[in-house]
C-alpha cells in the first residue's frame, strides 16, 4: 500500500473512533436514563436517540469491516426495535443486558483503536439475540409497521474516494452534503472494492440529475435505481426495512455545524499568536525609546495604531482559545457509568450528582484531566462512600451521593469532587502514615499536612490493595498531574460528613495574564490567576519565627518568602517592599518582591526538560525587550513556604 493511501486510511479509522465515540457517549448516557425507581417511558425521545447511535455504530462499524462492533450493535439495535414497539418491558434485567452489550461494544472498538486483539462479543450476542428473539416470537411485528411504497424517482450514485480529492476537500461528508441539499438521502452503503478501497453507493430521491451529472469529476457515478419492495427471503438488512430504517440508513437533515479539527493544528496556531504578542511588545518596547525623535502628532497616531493592534491581538488570541476550549462534561459524562459499575462491584449503593458540565477548558487540560477525574471518583466509591447497612447505623439514607461538579473563577476552572460517606479517618492516616516512615509532626492533622500524607506514593490505610483503589498510587498522580499543569489540589474532610477534593487548574497553559514584578537585577513573571492580590508591606512590621517572616495581614499571620533569598539575588534596600499574596485561607502565602511594575500579557514557555528544571520556576517568557523573563510557579512555591513554616513551629514548639 503506497505512503498516500496509508495516510488516507489512517485519517479514515481517526474518523471512525472519533465517531464512535461520540455514540458510544451517547448510548450509555441514554441507558443510565432507564435507571432508577420510576418506570422508564419507552416511547421518549431517549429511546429514540438510543436506537439511533446503535443504528449509526452499526454502519461505521461495517464501513471499516470491524465486523465483531458490527453485529454487537446490530443486536442492539434489534432489541431496542421490539422495545420500542411494545413487544418486550424495559424492565432491570432488559436493561443489564443492554448495558452489558455496551460495554462489550465500547471494548471491542478500544481494542481496535489501540492496537489489541480484539475480544470477543459472542456471550453479549447470545444475551442480546435471546431478549430479542423471545420477544419477537411472543408478538410479531404489525403488518401496518411494514415500510411505505416509494413513488419518487430514485438514483444510485456511487463514489469512490480518493487521496487526490481528499486533499481538494472532496469527501464521503462533502457528498452526503451536496445530495441532502439536492433530495432525500435514502440510503448508503459502503463496498470494499475488488481492486482495493472503499467505495460509497447512496440511494438519493431527486429530480435534478444536472447536479449528478456535474460532479463527475469529484468521484461521482450514478444511474436510475428501480425501487422494489424487499422480500422475506431477502437478507436480514433487507428484512430489517420492514419495521425501522435500513441497515446502512444514514439520517437526513442539514449537516453538522462544527468541524474536527487535529489539536496539532490549533497548537500551532496558538503558538503564531504568541508570537505576535511578543513582536508587539517588542513594538511598544521601541515606541518608548524613540518617542522624543518622533512629532508628537506622529507619535499619537503610531500609539492609536498599537492600541488597535493590541487589542486586535487579544481578540485573537481569545478567539483561538475559544477554540481549544471545549465542555468539561466530555469527562463528567463518563463517570456516571464508572460510579455504577464499581458501586455494584462492592455492594453499595451510590448517587451521581453532575453540576457545571457546560464549563470550558483548554482541549490540552481536559485530556491529561480524565486519569485524575477518575481516580478521585473511584476513591469516592471505595474509600468515601460506607456500605448500606454502614449508613443506616449511622442515621444516613441507604444511598450515598457523589457530587461532580466544575465552573469558572477569572481565568481558573475549579473542578470539585465531593462525597457525603465516612470522611478521611485523620487517626488512622497519622498512624499508618508513622508506620512507613511518614513524619507528621502534629498530634491532630491540619488539612493541608494531611494532603501531603496522603499525596505521598505509596500511601494507603489498607494492608491490601484492591481492584478500585490499588495502593494508594492514584493520590500521588493526582497531585503530581495537578501541579504539572499549573494548578493546585485542596482537600477538606469531616469524620462522618464526607470529603470534598477541589482541584483549581488554569483555563489555558500557552499566553496568560501576568504581573511583573523587580528583585534586585532580576525579572519575574507571576500568573494572574494565581493571585488575590498586591499590598504594600514596611520591612520594620516582619516577625521572624525560626526561618520564616510573618505579617499580619487581615487579622492572621501571613507567612512570607523573600524571593531574594530564595533565589540568591543580591537585594535592594527599600523602604517599602510589595508583597504578591497567593492562595487563599490558610494557604495564602505573600511573596515578597522589590517592586510591581505593572500587568502584561505573556507567552508561557514551560520547561519540560528535568535536568533544568528549578523549584519555583514554572517557565519563561519574553517582554519584547530581548530578556528572558523566569514565570514563577506559584502552587510550588507556596508548598515550599507551607513546608518550612511547620518545620519552624515545630522546632520552637
Amino acid at each position: 500500500m503506497s505512503e498516500r493511501n496509508q495516510q488516507f486510511d489512517a485519517s479514515f479509522m481517526a474518523d471512525y473512533f472519533a465517531e464512535a465515540d461520540e455514540h458510544l457517549l451517547a448510548v450509555r448516557r441514554a441507558l443510565l436514563s432507564f435507571e432508577g425507581p420510576q418506570k422508564p417511558d419507552v416511547s421518549s425521545a431517549v429511546l429514540e436517540e438510543l436506537f439511533r447511535s446503535c443504528h449509526s455504530l452499526k454502519g461505521i462499524s461495517a464501513m471499516v469491516e470491524l465486523r465483531e462492533a458490527e453485529l454487537l450493535a446490530h443486536h442492539m439495535e434489534s432489541c431496542l426495535r421490539v422495545i420500542r414497539e411494545g413487544q418486550v418491558e424495559l424492565d432491570a434485567a432488559n436493561l443489564e443486558t443492554l448495558l452489558e452489550g455496551a460495554n462489550a461494544l465500547e471494548a471491542v472498538i478500544v481494542a481496535r483503536r489501540d492496537g489489541g486483539e480484539v475480544p470477543s462479543g459472542d456471550a453479549a450476542i447470545a444475551a442480546l439475540r435471546a431478549l430479542a428473539a423471545a420477544q419477537a416470537e411472543a408478538r410479531p411485528v404489525p403488518a401496518s409497521k411494514a415500510a411505505p411504497a416509494v413513488s419518487a424517482r430514485v438514483w444510485q450514485v456511487r463514489f469512490v474516494p480518493s487521496p487526490e480529492l481528499v486533499e481538494r476537500g472532496v469527501k464521503v461528508d462533502t457528498i452526503r452534503a451536496r445530495l441532502q441539499r439536492i433530495g432525500n438521502v435514502v440510503s448508503v452503503v459502503p463496498q470494499v472494492r475488488t481492486e482495493g478501497g472503499i467505495a460509497f453507493e447512496f440511494e438519493v430521491q431527486t429530480e435534478d440529475e444536472a447536479s449528478l451529472a456535474s460532479w463527475g469529476p469529484d468521484g461521482i457515478t450514478y444511474e436510475p435505481l428501480q425501487m422494489t419492495t424487499p422480500s422475506s427471503a431477502d437478507s436480514p438488512a433487507a428484512g430489517e426495512a420492514a419495521s425501522g430504517p435500513r441497515a446502512w440508513e444514514v439520517a437526513s437533515g442539514a449537516p453538522a455545524n462544527f468541524v474536527r479539527v487535529d489539536l496539532s493544528r490549533l497548537d500551532d496556531l496558538m503558538r503564531l499568536a504568541g508570537d505576535l504578542v511578543v513582536t508587539r511588545a517588542r513594538l511598544d518596547d521601541t515606541l518608548g525609546r524613540v518617542e522624543r525623535y518622533v512629532p508628537s502628532r506622529e507619535f499619537r497616531l503610531l500609539q492609536e495604531h498599537e492600541s488597535l493592534m493590541e487589542r486586535q491581538l487579544r481578540d485573537l488570541r481569545d478567539a483561538i482559545m475559544r477554540v481549544r476550549l471545549v465542555p468539561v462534561g466530555e469527562v463528567f459524562r463518563r463517570m456516571p457509568f464508572v460510579v455504577r459499575d464499581l458501586a455494584r462491584d462492592v455492594g453499595k449503593r451510590v448517587q451521581l450528582e453532575v453540576t457545571g458540565q457546560g464549563t470550558e477548558i483548554d482541549k490540552f487540560l481536559i485530556e491529561r484531566m480524565m486519569d485524575p477525574i477518575l481516580h478521585l471518583v473511584r476513591n469516592a466509591v471505595s474509600h468515601g462512600i460506607e456500605t448500606v447497612d454502614q449508613r443506616i447505623g449511622a442515621g444516613k439514607p441507604p444511598e450515598g451521593i457523589i457530587r461532580l461538579g466544575a465552573w469558572t473563577i477569572g481565568e481558573s476552572v475549579i473542578i470539585e469532587i465531593a462525597d457525603d460517606g465516612a470522611g478521611i479517618d485523620l487517626t488512622a492516616v497519622a498512624q499508618r502514615a508513622t508506620v512507613d516512615g511518614i513524619t507528621t509532626g502534629e498530634d491532630e492533622l491540619e488539612t493541608r499536612v494531611l494532603l501531603d500524607i496522603i499525596c505521598a506514593s505509596g500511601f494507603s490505610t489498607r494492608e491490601e490493595a484492591d481492584r478500585i483503589s490499588g495502593r494508594g498510587v492514584g493520590l500521588a498522580v493526582v497531585r503530581d498531574t495537578v501541579q504539572g499543569l499549573g494548578g493546585a489540589l485542596d482537600v477538606v474532610t469531616k469524620r462522618g460528613h464526607g470529603t470534598t477534593f477541589t482541584l483549581t487548574l488554569p483555563l489555558t497553559l500557552a499566553v496568560i495574564d501576568a504581573i511583573i514584578a523587580h528583585v534586585g537585577n532580576q525579572t519575574f513573571a507571576v500568573p494572574q490567576s494565581a493571585i488575590q492580590e498586591v499590598i504594600e508591606v514596611d520591612p520594620g512590621d516582619l516577625r521572624a519565627l525560626e526561618r520564616n517572616e510573618l505579617f499580619t495581614y487581615r487579622g492572621r499571620a501571613l507567612p512570607m518568602v523573600r524571593l531574594s533569598r530564595l533565589f540568591h539575588i543580591t537585594a535592594v534596600s527599600r523602604p517599602r517592599l510589595h508583597a504578591i499574596v497567593v492562595g487563599t485561607g490558610a494557604s495564602a502565602v505573600g511573596l515578597l518582591v522589590d517592586r510591581v511594575a505593572g500587568h502584561r500579557e505573556i507567552v508561557v514557555k514551560r520547561i519540560a526538560d528535568p535536568l533544568i528544571h528549578v523549584d519555583g520556576v514554572a517557565g519563561a517568557t519574553e517582554l519584547g525587550d530581548g530578556r528572558l523573563v523566569l514565570i514563577l510557579d506559584v502552587p510550588a512555591l507556596s508548598r515550599g513556604v507551607r513546608g518550612r513554616s511547620r518545620t519552624g513551629e515545630r522546632a520552637s514548639a
